[in-house]
Protein backbone atom coordinates (compact mmCIF):
# COMPACT_ATOMS: atom_id res chain seq x y z
CA UNK A 1 0.00 0.00 0.00
CA UNK A 2 1.41 3.30 -1.06
CA UNK A 3 1.85 6.27 1.22
CA UNK A 4 -0.96 8.14 -0.54
CA UNK A 5 -3.33 5.22 -0.09
CA UNK A 6 -2.43 4.93 3.62
CA UNK A 7 -2.98 8.65 4.01
CA UNK A 8 -6.45 8.40 2.43
CA UNK A 9 -7.35 5.45 4.66
CA UNK A 10 -6.29 7.36 7.77
CA UNK A 11 -8.36 10.35 6.75
CA UNK A 12 -11.34 8.09 6.08
CA UNK A 13 -11.04 6.42 9.49
CA UNK A 14 -10.66 9.79 11.16
CA UNK A 15 -13.86 11.01 9.48
CA UNK A 16 -15.72 7.89 10.60
CA UNK A 17 -14.43 8.36 14.19
CA UNK A 18 -15.45 12.01 14.31
CA UNK A 19 -18.87 11.17 12.87
CA UNK A 20 -19.37 8.42 15.44
CA UNK A 21 -18.32 10.69 18.33
CA UNK A 22 -20.64 13.44 17.18
CA UNK A 23 -23.47 10.92 16.92
CA UNK A 24 -22.82 9.57 20.41
CA UNK A 25 -22.54 13.10 21.79
CA UNK A 26 -25.87 13.96 20.17
CA UNK A 27 -27.42 10.93 21.82
CA UNK A 28 -25.97 11.83 25.26
CA UNK A 29 -26.85 15.50 25.11
CA UNK A 30 -30.58 15.08 25.90
CA UNK A 31 -29.69 12.81 28.84
CA UNK A 32 -27.15 15.31 30.18
CA UNK A 33 -29.56 18.19 29.70
CA UNK A 34 -32.21 16.29 31.65
CA UNK A 35 -29.76 15.53 34.48
CA UNK A 36 -28.71 19.17 34.66
CA UNK A 37 -32.36 20.23 34.72
CA UNK A 38 -33.12 17.82 37.57
CA UNK A 39 -30.15 19.09 39.57
CA UNK A 40 -31.15 22.70 38.97
CA UNK A 41 -34.73 21.97 40.03
CA UNK A 42 -33.41 20.42 43.25
CA UNK A 43 -31.26 23.49 43.92
CA UNK A 44 -34.19 25.83 43.29
CA UNK A 45 -36.41 23.78 45.59
CA UNK A 46 -33.85 23.83 48.41
CA UNK A 47 -33.33 27.57 48.03
CA UNK A 48 -37.08 28.20 48.21
CA UNK A 49 -37.39 25.98 51.28
CA UNK A 50 -34.47 27.79 52.91
CA UNK A 51 -36.17 31.16 52.37
CA UNK A 52 -39.35 29.86 54.01
CA UNK A 53 -37.42 28.53 57.01
CA UNK A 54 -35.54 31.83 57.40
CA UNK A 55 -38.83 33.71 57.40
CA UNK A 56 -40.25 31.36 60.05
CA UNK A 57 -37.15 31.79 62.22
CA UNK A 58 -37.42 35.58 61.99
CA UNK A 59 -41.09 35.47 62.95
CA UNK A 60 -40.37 33.13 65.88
CA UNK A 61 -37.62 35.47 67.12
CA UNK A 62 -40.01 38.42 67.05
CA UNK A 63 -42.61 36.40 68.98
CA UNK A 64 -40.05 35.29 71.59
CA UNK A 65 -38.89 38.85 72.16
CA UNK A 66 -42.51 39.93 72.63
CA UNK A 67 -43.19 37.13 75.13
CA UNK A 68 -39.97 37.92 77.03
CA UNK A 69 -40.97 41.58 77.32
CA UNK A 70 -44.39 40.59 78.68
CA UNK A 71 -42.83 38.26 81.24
CA UNK A 72 -40.47 41.01 82.41
CA UNK A 73 -43.37 43.43 82.76
CA UNK A 74 -45.57 41.10 84.82
CA UNK A 75 -42.63 39.97 86.94
CA UNK A 76 -41.86 43.60 87.80
CA UNK A 77 -45.51 44.27 88.61
CA UNK A 78 -45.57 41.23 90.92
CA UNK A 79 -42.44 42.46 92.68
CA UNK A 80 -44.01 45.90 93.17
CA UNK A 81 -47.18 44.38 94.65
CA UNK A 82 -45.18 42.19 97.02
CA UNK A 83 -43.10 45.16 98.08
CA UNK A 84 -46.18 47.35 98.71
CA UNK A 85 -47.76 44.58 100.83
CA UNK A 86 -44.62 44.12 102.88
CA UNK A 87 -44.04 40.60 101.58
CA UNK A 88 -40.53 41.17 100.28
CA UNK A 89 -37.63 39.77 102.28
CA UNK A 90 -34.31 41.32 103.21
CA UNK A 91 -31.79 41.57 100.43
CA UNK A 92 -29.62 38.57 99.64
CA UNK A 93 -25.87 38.67 99.09
CA UNK A 94 -23.68 36.19 97.26
CA UNK A 95 -21.26 35.61 94.40
CA UNK A 96 -20.32 32.79 92.05
CA UNK A 97 -18.31 32.42 88.86
CA UNK A 98 -17.36 29.87 86.20
CA UNK A 99 -15.93 29.83 82.70
CA UNK A 100 -18.32 29.15 79.83
CA UNK A 101 -17.48 28.01 76.29
CA UNK A 102 -18.65 30.07 73.35
CA UNK A 103 -18.38 29.96 69.57
CA UNK A 104 -17.61 33.07 67.59
CA UNK A 105 -17.34 33.66 63.88
CA UNK A 106 -14.61 35.46 62.03
CA UNK A 107 -14.19 36.23 58.35
CA UNK A 108 -10.89 35.31 56.76
CA UNK A 109 -9.77 36.42 53.30
CA UNK A 110 -7.59 34.45 50.92
CA UNK A 111 -6.33 35.00 47.40
CA UNK A 112 -7.71 32.65 44.74
CA UNK A 113 -6.03 33.60 41.48
CA UNK A 114 -7.18 37.08 40.50
CA UNK A 115 -9.95 37.04 43.14
CA UNK A 116 -10.02 37.77 46.87
CA UNK A 117 -12.45 35.39 48.52
CA UNK A 118 -13.89 35.34 52.04
CA UNK A 119 -14.73 32.39 54.22
CA UNK A 120 -16.46 32.23 57.61
CA UNK A 121 -14.43 30.47 60.30
CA UNK A 122 -16.00 29.25 63.57
CA UNK A 123 -13.76 28.97 66.62
CA UNK A 124 -14.27 28.15 70.26
CA UNK A 125 -13.33 30.44 73.14
CA UNK A 126 -13.93 30.69 76.87
CA UNK A 127 -15.74 33.50 78.68
CA UNK A 128 -15.61 34.36 82.37
CA UNK A 129 -19.16 34.60 83.71
CA UNK A 130 -19.85 35.75 87.27
CA UNK A 131 -22.89 36.78 89.24
CA UNK A 132 -23.08 39.15 92.19
CA UNK A 133 -26.19 39.50 94.35
CA UNK A 134 -26.42 42.62 96.49
CA UNK A 135 -29.21 44.39 98.42
CA UNK A 136 -31.18 46.47 95.95
CA UNK A 137 -34.48 46.88 94.12
CA UNK A 138 -35.01 43.56 92.34
CA UNK A 139 -33.14 44.52 89.20
CA UNK A 140 -31.39 42.06 86.87
CA UNK A 141 -28.41 43.66 85.15
CA UNK A 142 -25.95 42.33 82.57
CA UNK A 143 -22.50 43.77 81.95
CA UNK A 144 -20.24 42.61 79.12
CA UNK A 145 -16.54 43.38 78.72
CA UNK A 146 -15.78 44.32 76.02
CA UNK A 147 -19.15 45.35 74.63
CA UNK A 148 -20.38 42.49 72.46
CA UNK A 149 -23.34 41.79 70.20
CA UNK A 150 -24.89 39.34 72.64
CA UNK A 151 -28.33 38.31 73.82
CA UNK A 152 -27.80 37.65 77.53
CA UNK A 153 -30.66 39.58 79.14
CA UNK A 154 -33.38 36.99 78.51
CA UNK A 155 -31.11 34.20 79.75
CA UNK A 156 -30.29 36.24 82.86
CA UNK A 157 -33.95 36.88 83.65
CA UNK A 158 -34.82 33.21 83.27
CA UNK A 159 -31.85 32.18 85.44
CA UNK A 160 -32.94 34.53 88.25
CA UNK A 161 -36.58 33.43 88.04
CA UNK A 162 -35.69 29.72 88.11
CA UNK A 163 -33.10 30.05 90.88
CA UNK A 164 -35.64 31.81 93.10
CA UNK A 165 -38.10 28.95 92.65
CA UNK A 166 -35.52 26.23 93.31
CA UNK A 167 -34.04 27.89 96.41
CA UNK A 168 -37.33 29.41 97.69
CA UNK A 169 -35.72 32.84 97.64
CA UNK A 170 -37.26 36.25 97.04
CA UNK A 171 -34.97 38.71 95.32
CA UNK A 172 -37.35 41.67 95.40
CA UNK A 173 -34.92 43.48 97.72
CA UNK A 174 -31.80 42.40 95.81
CA UNK A 175 -30.04 43.38 92.63
CA UNK A 176 -28.48 40.66 90.48
CA UNK A 177 -25.52 41.61 88.32
CA UNK A 178 -24.10 39.24 85.72
CA UNK A 179 -20.66 40.07 84.35
CA UNK A 180 -19.43 38.45 81.14
CA UNK A 181 -15.81 38.94 80.20
CA UNK A 182 -14.45 37.64 76.90
CA UNK A 183 -11.26 37.96 74.91
CA UNK A 184 -10.90 41.11 72.84
CA UNK A 185 -11.13 39.18 69.58
CA UNK A 186 -14.61 37.80 70.34
CA UNK A 187 -16.99 40.03 68.36
CA UNK A 188 -20.24 38.29 69.24
CA UNK A 189 -21.49 35.22 71.06
CA UNK A 190 -24.78 33.43 71.57
CA UNK A 191 -26.17 34.50 74.96
CA UNK A 192 -28.95 31.88 75.38
CA UNK A 193 -26.44 29.00 75.23
CA UNK A 194 -25.06 30.18 78.59
CA UNK A 195 -28.48 30.06 80.26
CA UNK A 196 -27.92 26.76 82.09
CA UNK A 197 -24.57 27.90 83.48
CA UNK A 198 -26.01 31.26 84.56
CA UNK A 199 -28.78 29.43 86.44
CA UNK A 200 -26.20 27.27 88.21
CA UNK A 201 -24.29 30.41 89.22
CA UNK A 202 -27.46 31.93 90.66
CA UNK A 203 -28.25 28.85 92.72
CA UNK A 204 -24.65 28.63 93.94
CA UNK A 205 -24.64 32.30 94.97
CA UNK A 206 -27.96 32.03 96.81
CA UNK A 207 -26.93 28.84 98.65
CA UNK A 208 -23.33 29.98 99.18
CA UNK A 209 -21.95 26.84 97.54
CA UNK A 210 -18.50 26.51 96.01
CA UNK A 211 -18.37 25.37 92.39
CA UNK A 212 -15.62 23.26 90.84
CA UNK A 213 -13.85 25.34 88.20
CA UNK A 214 -12.78 22.23 86.26
CA UNK A 215 -16.36 21.93 85.03
CA UNK A 216 -18.07 23.85 82.27
CA UNK A 217 -21.24 23.43 80.26
CA UNK A 218 -23.37 24.72 77.47
CA UNK A 219 -27.12 24.73 77.05
CA UNK A 220 -30.18 26.92 77.06
CA UNK A 221 -32.60 26.94 80.01
CA UNK A 222 -36.34 27.46 80.18
CA UNK A 223 -38.57 28.52 83.07
CA UNK A 224 -39.16 24.87 84.02
CA UNK A 225 -35.45 24.08 84.30
CA UNK A 226 -35.14 22.08 81.09
CA UNK A 227 -31.77 22.26 79.34
CA UNK A 228 -32.00 22.77 75.57
CA UNK A 229 -29.75 22.16 72.58
CA UNK A 230 -27.17 24.65 71.30
CA UNK A 231 -24.79 24.87 68.37
CA UNK A 232 -21.03 24.58 68.02
CA UNK A 233 -20.57 21.82 70.59
CA UNK A 234 -17.34 20.49 69.07
CA UNK A 235 -15.71 23.94 69.01
CA UNK A 236 -16.88 24.55 72.59
CA UNK A 237 -15.49 21.21 73.74
CA UNK A 238 -12.13 22.05 72.16
CA UNK A 239 -12.04 25.41 73.92
CA UNK A 240 -12.94 23.77 77.24
CA UNK A 241 -10.20 21.17 76.86
CA UNK A 242 -7.61 23.77 75.84
CA UNK A 243 -8.43 25.76 79.00
CA UNK A 244 -7.93 22.83 81.36
CA UNK A 245 -11.54 21.78 81.94
CA UNK A 246 -12.11 18.13 82.86
CA UNK A 247 -15.90 17.77 82.53
CA UNK A 248 -18.12 19.16 79.78
CA UNK A 249 -21.87 19.01 80.46
CA UNK A 250 -23.86 18.77 77.26
CA UNK A 251 -27.63 18.92 76.63
CA UNK A 252 -28.99 15.47 75.84
CA UNK A 253 -30.71 17.02 72.82
CA UNK A 254 -27.20 17.45 71.37
CA UNK A 255 -26.37 13.75 71.61
CA UNK A 256 -26.75 13.24 67.82
CA UNK A 257 -23.85 14.90 66.07
CA UNK A 258 -23.99 15.22 62.29
CA UNK A 259 -20.75 14.91 60.36
CA UNK A 260 -20.36 15.14 56.61
CA UNK A 261 -18.23 13.15 54.21
CA UNK A 262 -17.62 14.17 50.60
CA UNK A 263 -18.07 11.66 47.77
CA UNK A 264 -17.29 12.40 44.12
CA UNK A 265 -19.76 11.05 41.58
CA UNK A 266 -19.75 11.16 37.78
CA UNK A 267 -23.12 11.86 36.19
CA UNK A 268 -23.33 12.13 32.43
CA UNK A 269 -19.77 13.30 32.12
CA UNK A 270 -20.11 15.82 34.97
CA UNK A 271 -18.10 15.43 38.16
CA UNK A 272 -20.35 16.18 41.15
CA UNK A 273 -19.22 16.37 44.77
CA UNK A 274 -21.93 14.97 47.04
CA UNK A 275 -21.99 15.75 50.75
CA UNK A 276 -23.33 12.81 52.75
CA UNK A 277 -24.44 13.25 56.39
CA UNK A 278 -23.57 10.73 59.07
CA UNK A 279 -25.08 10.76 62.56
CA UNK A 280 -22.70 9.85 65.39
CA UNK A 281 -22.85 10.01 69.19
CA UNK A 282 -21.55 13.37 70.39
CA UNK A 283 -20.23 12.09 73.74
CA UNK A 284 -18.22 9.29 72.12
CA UNK A 285 -16.84 11.54 69.39
CA UNK A 286 -15.79 14.35 71.74
CA UNK A 287 -14.22 12.05 74.33
CA UNK A 288 -12.26 10.08 71.71
CA UNK A 289 -11.12 12.94 69.47
CA UNK A 290 -10.80 15.86 71.93
CA UNK A 291 -10.11 14.07 75.20
CA UNK A 292 -12.53 15.71 77.64
CA UNK A 293 -15.12 13.85 79.70
CA UNK A 294 -18.70 14.48 78.57
CA UNK A 295 -21.97 13.88 80.41
CA UNK A 296 -25.47 14.51 79.09
CA UNK A 297 -27.92 16.58 81.14
CA UNK A 298 -31.66 17.11 80.81
CA UNK A 299 -32.38 19.63 83.54
CA UNK A 300 -30.79 22.06 85.96
CA UNK A 301 -31.12 19.36 88.64
CA UNK A 302 -28.77 17.11 86.63
CA UNK A 303 -26.26 19.95 86.46
CA UNK A 304 -26.48 20.50 90.21
CA UNK A 305 -25.98 16.78 90.82
CA UNK A 306 -22.82 16.67 88.74
CA UNK A 307 -21.49 19.85 90.36
CA UNK A 308 -22.01 18.41 93.85
CA UNK A 309 -20.71 15.01 92.77
CA UNK A 310 -17.28 16.29 91.74
CA UNK A 311 -16.76 18.68 94.65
Amino acid sequence: MTYATKHKVCIFLLIISLTANLYLLALQQPVQDEQVRILQDSINSLEAENEILNAQISQDNVSLQSYASQIDYYRQRLNEIEYSMGLSSDGYEGTASLQAPAVYQSIEEYIDGPFIRQTVIEKGSMMDISVEIDPGKGRVLVETKPLMGVVFQDAANTAVFLAQNITNSNLMASDTIFSITAADEVPSVDGPSAGALMTLLMISALKNEQLNDSVTMTGTIDQYGNVGAVGGIVEKAEAAKDNGKELFLLPRENRRLVQYSYVEKNIGGFSIIERRPEIIDAKTHIEETIGIRVEYVDSIHDIIRYAVEIN
